[in-house]
């Protein structure tokens, strides 16, 4: 019997779990993702055509596209300067442009989304989280109020919590989504500007305090300069938790990290996260999931599949 599995999040450590749990056989997949960017050519398209940021959305449908194919390759195709010359399209992504057209010419974000999919052969349902243009905020602990996504982390204080502004609705295919899971996973991927900007939507959070699947938090092996600097697995919990986010279990790497790169992570200003607390009233997984290719410390697809084949394994 099939089972049903959602994910939420944003960014490369969405794609490294969706890239990994689509090799799991007969799963229904959903990834509920975060359209709340503004930086790079996601913001400047948001700006000028005023349409939800779909940078995420682009990555999680290459991760999960069945196999790679020309197009998937040219979805995450970035135009360079060329020499001497300043033109409209550097930087763009040109996955970016094509949803970008495809919702200008149906009028429609979910639906551009979904032609995508098809397109690349997508495995599984990607659903922005809304399709409202929003603006995530962030409340630091000295009291300053921080506009935006990309310069959230910029700064150095300690971040209380993050909101939007104006009234901001989730889409109805990712409420269903979590009433019918088996099984809901957060992250990988940054807590303040990728997990929670989805979760922090009232009718997302109500769906999740109500719904029958298991909710698993991914955690990061590293801290993320400007945005949980010194956390420890319980801050992160913690955090969530303060945004109204229920967590039942927490997936742990528990790799040796070589100390070489360990090194270098931190004079970048990351540290390793540690397990504080020897009691917790959820349940900590540690297993190996990490893979230190080209020396960075990445949550290695494969070994997520085996975690969650684990999770799903296990009896309700």
């Amino acid at each position: 019997m099939s089972k049903n599995v959602v994910v939420i999040g944003g960014g490369h450590g969405q794609s490294a779990i969706c890239r990994g749990i689509k090799q799991i056989p007969d799963l229904e997949i959903s990834a509920i993702v975060t359209v709340a960017d503004d930086g790079g050519s996601t913001g400047r398209l948001r700006r000028q055509f005023h349409i939800p940021a779909m940078g995420d959305i682009r990555e999680v449908m290459i991760a999960l596209a069945k196999s790679e194919t020309l197009m998937t390759t040219l979805m995450n195709y970035r135009f360079e300067e060329p020499s001497g010359q300043e033109v409209d399209i550097q930087g763009h992504n040109l996955g970016n442009l094509i949803l970008t057209a495809l919702t200008q010419q149906t009028g429609s974000f979910m639906e551009a989304v979904q032609e995508v999919s098809q397109v690349l052969n997508v495995r599984g349902t990607i659903i922005p989280a809304t399709t409202q243009v929003i603006s995530l905020y962030a409340l630091m602990e000295d009291g300053t109020v921080v506009k935006g996504e990309a310069n959230i982390p910029s700064r150095n204080h300690h971040i209380l919590k993050v909101f939007y502004e104006e009234d901001v609705h989730a889409t109805i295919t990712a409420v269903k989504a979590i009433q019918d899971a088996d099984l809901i996973i957060y992250g990988v991927g940054s807590l303040y500007t990728s997990i929670l900007p989805n979760i922090i939507i009232p009718e997302i959070q109500q769906a999740l305090s109500v719904c029958r699947g298991r909710r698993v938090y991914f955690c990061n092996a590293m801290t993320q300069p400007g945005e949980t600097d010194g956390y420890c697995l319980e801050d992160h919990v913690q955090a969530l938790r303060q945004h109204g986010t229920p967590v039942d279990a927490v997936v742990y790497s528990c790799d040796e990290i070589p100390p070489e790169i360990l090194a270098r992570y931190t004079a970048e200003g990351s540290s390793r996260v540690l397990i504080r607390d020897s009691e917790h009233d959820y349940e900590i997984i540690q297993r190996e999931m990490l893979s230190f290719e080209h020396q960075l410390i990445r949550h290695d697809p494969d070994r997520i599949r085996e975690a969650v084949e684990a999770l799903l394994e296990e009896p309700a």
